[in-house]
């Protein structure tokens, strides 16, 4: 399963081992109305996932995309999300300093308050969102939803 669902209206999805029909598809029986990209740099060698082909496809299918390079994961950081459970912990650790940056708080912020309205999925390409840095950056839009609500 692509979409992880959770209490707010965002959820997490991974390209990894699918085709873009399938992906767009399965965003628009999962409700998505807008698509935020998180990777730094929007490009894939995977057919259909770069950023203009997927934001036309995005488009057609009445789903409105969004690039935040401020919330993308370093490349020095990455290779501990593929790690061991510490590897993973400690790259989770070096992200959340990562993304407290001011224009990354700001998106995370922003995402927060789409949610309230619209069904907003954060993409990346890793299928395993354990193993991924939008795992964290979903972490803290729903910190941020629930800290609105409450």
């Amino acid at each position: 399963m692509v979409l992880k669902s959770s209490a707010t209206g965002v959820v997490g999805v991974g390209y990894q081992g699918r085709v873009l029909a399938e992906l767009v598809d399965e965003l628009v029986s999962g409700g998505v109305d807008r698509l935020v990209d998180v990777r730094l740099t929007p490009i894939s060698r995977r057919r259909g996932f770069s950023k203009r082909p997927l934001c036309d496809a995005l488009r057609s299918a009445g789903i409105q995309y969004e690039h935040h390079p401020e919330l993308g994961n370093p490349k020095p950081n990455r290779a501990g999300f593929a790690g061991d459970e510490d590897e993973v912990a400690q790259a989770r650790s070096t992200f959340l300093e990562w993304i407290s940056r001011p224009e990354a708080a700001e998106a995370i912020d922003e995402l927060a308050a789409r949610a309230v309205h619209e069904r907003v999925a954060v993409l990346c390409f890793e299928a395993d969102q354990r193993r991924c840095h939008r795992d964290v950056v979903l972490a803290e839009v729903v910190d941020r939803c629930a800290q609105r609500s409450g």
